[in-house]
Formats: structure tokens, C-alpha cells, sequence
């Protein structure tokens, strides 16, 4: 394979095992109660992670303040939304909470636009919020078979979005610069997240019924390769890809959920579902700015 395209194995394999993990969630469930799936794909990803930092020689980073910022990431981007997103899809399909996955970048832009008002956002990113919330409206399929339980759950997986949306500027100013290398603070943030988790899943119980196989396989994947490796793969995509191409794997997990959850799980998509999910795609890119198609209008 050519050197420039090294970063593709890596970026494929990302793509589908993240897209994989709202089938992976969706087995688990059989089985787990959301407080303990999200503790154990937190465990399971430190115990991975914990492994590849060993063959590589690295140490966790040392105590102290540091850790501050590495927990309040690990709630942000792990905990909360890891919970979040087991116990909406107790009422959404994982087909469509692939696609409300696609909504962080708009939430990212969002928290950024209230926080930090220095940082207006660009005419396109504004389009984009306005496309990312048509998606979103259409995705609860207002127009077609409406059920509340269905808004409940877009709700609550907006609600796990909103946790990314915020987490992503907070690494960027606190953590993405702390002196460790990527795999030790991955490792770290995802061991905090385990013991964020730990007792509340004591409380509420770890299952709710006899484990089947299928779940302990989903919540094997769910940690093994969504909450750990899928790391390593994404740190190595950004080294020899750049961070512009790493984070276009976002356009790919809502089709890979879809497809997995349709052939796999038997789920159906309205057509109002099916456009709302492109535009919600389409939403991502405008707020990305990788698509600026008000620019290109005024400079003709």
C-alpha cells in the first residue's frame, strides 16, 4: 500500500466498529441495564487499553491536577453520554441513534457560539444548524407514525451529543496539550469513566436478566473495540492522516449503523428518517466547514 494511504486500513476499521457500536449497544441491552453497560465498556476499553500501553512501555501520567481535566473529560465524553446513549436506545432503533451520533459537530458549534463569544459562527455553520435541526425533526418522523417514545429518546441521545459538544472545546483547551502521549491519557480517561460508573451501576444493577451470548458479545465489542481499541485506531489516523480526514469518519458511522441495524437487527427507516439522517450528514459537513457553499456563491 502506498505511504500516503497507510492511515486507510486504520480509518475503515474505525469507521465500522464505531458505526458498529449502536448494534453492539443494541445486543447488550438483552441483558444489561444502561448503568451497567456503560461501566463495563468502560472497564473492558481500560483493561484493553491497559494492555497496548504496556507492550508500548508507557506509564499513566503521574497525580495531580492533571487528572482534574482528565476527569471531567471522561465524564463528558464517556460517562454521561456513554449512559446516555444506552438508555435512549431502550426506546430509539440503533439506526437512528447512529444518525443522531452525527449531530456532535452541530452541537460542538452550538456550545462554542454560547460559551465563547468571541467565536461567532460563519454564515454556512449557521446553515448548518438550521439543516442539522430539519434532520433531527424529521428523523422523529413528525410527519409519519409519530410516538412519544420515540421523541423521549432522540431527547436523550441529543442529550449525549450535547455532553460531546461541550467535551470537544474543553480537551482542545485543557487536556489535548498535556505533556502525555495520546494512548496514556486515553487509557487514563477511560479508566476514570469506569470508576465514574462503577457505583451507580451498583445501585441500578449491572443486568436485568440472564446474560444470552449474543449480549456478552455486544458488550465485549462494545468495550474491547468501541471504547478501546477504536482509540488507537483514531490517534494513529490523526498521526498519519491529520486531524481533517480522522474526524471525517463522522459521515461514515450513521450509514454503517443503518445498514447493520436494518440487515442485522431487522429495523425499518421511514423515508422522512432516511432524508433527515442525509441531512443531518450534510448538516455535519456545513458546520465542519468542510463544505462552504455560501462562500462559493458570493465570490462569483
Amino acid at each position: 500500500m502506498s505511504r500516503n494511504l497507510r492511515w486507510l486500513p486504520g480509518f475503515i476499521a474505525l469507521g465500522l466498529v464505531w458505526g458498529a457500536s449502536f448494534l453492539f449497544i443494541e445486543l447488550s441491552l438483552a441483558s444489561f441495564t444502561p448503568a451497567g453497560i456503560v461501566f463495563l465498556r468502560g472497564l473492558l476499553g481500560a483493561l484493553s487499553l491497559g494492555v497496548i500501553l504496556l507492550v508500548r512501555r508507557e506509564a499513566l501520567p503521574p497525580w495531580g491536577m492533571h487528572w482534574f481535566h482528565i476527569t471531567v473529560v471522561a465524564l463528558l465524553m464517556n460517562a454521561v453520554p456513554g449512559f446516555l446513549f444506552a438508555l435512549g436506545q431502550q426506546w430509539v432503533p440503533s439506526s437512528l441513534a447512529g444518525i443522531i451520533n452525527a449531530t456532535t459537530p452541530l452541537m460542538t458549534v452550538l456550545v462554542i457560539a454560547i460559551a465563547f463569544r468571541d467565536q461567532k459562527p460563519t454564515a454556512n455553520q449557521v446553515l448548518g444548524i438550521v439543516v442539522g435541526f430539519a434532520g433531527i425533526f424529521l428523523v422523529t418522523d413528525v410527519l409519519g407514525q409519530f410516538e412519544g417514545t420515540i421523541l423521549l429518546g432522540v431527547l436523550v441521545l441529543m442529550g449525549a451529543t450535547l455532553c460531546y459538544g461541550i467535551a470537544i472545546p474543553y480537551t482542545k483547551r485543557h487536556a489535548a496539550s498535556l505533556p502525555y502521549s495520546p494512548y496514556a491519557l486515553a487509557t487514563a480517561q477511560v479508566a476514570v469513566s469506569a470508576l465514574l460508573t462503577l457505583i451507580p451501576a451498583l445501585l441500578m444493577g449491572v443486568t436485568h436478566q440472564e446474560v444470552t451470548a449474543s449480549a456478552w458479545w455486544g458488550i465485549v465489542a462494545l468495550g474491547v473495540l468501541g471504547t478501546g481499541l477504536a482509540y488507537v485506531w483514531n490517534y494513529r489516523n490523526i498521526e498519519l492522516a491529520g486531524s481533517v480526514i480522522a474526524a471525517s469518519v463522522t459521515y461514515i458511522t450513521p450509514v454503517i449503523a443503518g445498514i447493520l441495524g436494518v440487515l442485522i437487527l431487522g429495523e425499518q427507516l421511514s423515508l422522512p428518517q432516511i432524508v433527515g439522517g442525509v441531512l443531518v450528514i450534510i448538516s455535519a459537513v456545513l458546520v465542519q466547514q468542510r463544505w462552504t457553499p455560501l462562500r462559493a456563491r458570493n465570490a462569483k
